[in-house]
């Protein structure tokens, strides 16, 4: 088998895992599991499905780090339940979800999937790292689609796109990204930046979607491009080149919040997707009874190739 390095965008599947699983699966002491399991069933139809050799679960060290609300302040900020001065924002999580966050973390600890994070930085961030210096084709599982922009054929990076749930997967690849926005992979920042997107609070440019943005990647490349024809009043209309005027002040910053970091100092060990040795197995299977993950651990094993799992 090929190696093929598989990257999860881990809050973003164990979101979906809470919602797509009912919240009436508990632990045998009432703590709801919906969203332990969930994550395990996701797990296993992944690498069931795409068969990596490498799995990483990457991690938000900081959801909204302080320096990109520097830079735009409403940056993520409708999903704010408590600003904490001198630290990290608190997110808002429904209670069931959040009391299961530490337990996943467990889970992927005993079967030796690693976690990887980075100081004041987002999973799309480590993701972008570990994406880059890949040396080996590479899957993206989210349900992002910002990180559209890693999308690189030349190097076989591609996205797994959760969006429409976990029996509609999307194989992302550099002509999807084209046909669906217009846009080409390395361009897919900037059309980010134009459009704007509410779910981050990233407010685009006035008047500016998705398919003027493209139009106007497709005519002058890329952002900075753009900035130029509207500078020297060439290649588009005096409404929109007074929509990007406008809009400058933004422009000058937003690339810098929208880009996905590729060079942090991330390093990754125990990242082989092998059987786990009888102790490992043993310590999962505990937690399996403990928190009555049931059939979920079981297909988590089987997939990684634990036998009589």
């Amino acid at each position: 088998m090929p190696d093929r390095l598989m990257l999860l965008d881990s809050a973003s599947l164990y979101f979906r895992a809470f919602y797509g699983v009912p919240d009436t699966v508990k632990a045998p002491d009432g703590t709801p599991v919906n969203a332990v399991r969930g994550f395990l069933d996701i797990i296993a139809k992944l690498v069931t499905t795409y068969e990596p050799t490498r799995l990483v679960a990457c991690w938000d060290d900081d959801w909204r780090p302080q320096w990109r609300v520097d830079l735009i302040p409403s940056y993520k900020a409708h999903r704010v339940a408590e600003i904490v001065a001198g630290g990290h924002d608190v997110e808002v999580v429904p209670d069931p979800l959040e009391v299961q966050v530490p337990m996943i973390r467990e889970t992927l600890d005993a079967l030796r999937i690693p976690i990887a994070g980075a100081t004041d930085y987002e999973a799309d961030d480590v993701i972008g790292t570990l994406a880059t210096t890949a040396t080996i084709p590479v899957d993206i599982v989210t349900g992002d689609r910002d990180l559209f922009q890693l999308v690189d054929d030349g190097r076989d990076v591609r996205v797994i796109y959760t969006a429409r749930g976990m029996s509609n997967l999307d194989v992302i690849t550099g002509d999807v990204v084209t046909k669906k926005c217009g846009v080409r992979p390395d361009q897919y920042a900037d059309f980010a930046t134009l459009r704007g997107d509410t779910s981050d609070g990233l407010p685009g440019v006035s008047g500016v979607g998705e398919k003027t943005a493209a139009s106007l990647l497709s005519q002058h490349d890329d952002l900075a491009g753009i900035i130029a024809a509207a500078e020297a009043g060439e290649g588009m209309s005096a409404g929109l080149r007074s929509k990007i005027l406008a809009a400058l002040p933004y422009l000058e910053v937003a690339p810098r919040v929208v880009a996905v970091a590729r060079d942090l100092d991330i390093t990754v060990t125990g990242d082989d997707l092998t059987p786990l040795d009888p102790p490992a197995t043993e310590t999962a299977r505990e937690l399996a009874e403990r928190w009555a993950l049931g059939g979920s651990m079981d297909r988590v094993l089987a997939a990684i190739g634990v036998e009589d799992a």
